[in-house]
């Protein structure tokens, strides 16, 4: 869409049916947002298994969130560098490689922080840590 025609803007709705469409396009067709969805979905049920204070959910949905952001992120690059070179050249693996080095990078970030809420939940509930 060219800036400033207003005329082919999509309308607020519209926009978020885009949105959607597009999550929904990932989802079925790339392996590892399913993965990264999942890891959310458990993280979420062993919140509620251990009972996470009001701070710890706010850091692990927001972890999750940053993650599938970063997943669909990734996906979108990839599919463009696809898109505008279709036969294998070295700088377009590398442009893939570090799109994915990036979500791979922020997933350590993030397990170290869902080791650090998750711990200290398990301890808070056993009664070692207050």
């Amino acid at each position: 869409m060219i800036p400033g025609k207003k005329e082919n803007h999509p309308t607020f709705v519209r926009s978020f049916l885009f949105a959607i469409q597009g999550f929904h396009t990932a989802w079925s067709t790339e392996r590892n947002i399913k993965v990264m969805v999942c890891g959310g979905a458990f993280a979420i049920v062993m919140g509620i298994l251990l009972q996470f204070d009001l701070i710890s959910w706010a850091v692990v949905i927001l972890c999750c969130g940053v993650v599938i952001a970063a997943e669909l992120l990734n996906t979108a690059i990839e599919t463009v560098v696809d898109l505008v070179s279709p036969e294998y050249h070295p700088l377009a693996g590398r442009a893939k490689d570090i799109s994915a080095g990036a979500v791979w990078s922020l997933c350590v970030i993030v397990a170290l922080v869902g080791i650090i809420v998750f711990v200290r939940a398990f301890l808070m509930r056993c009664g070692i840590y207050a």
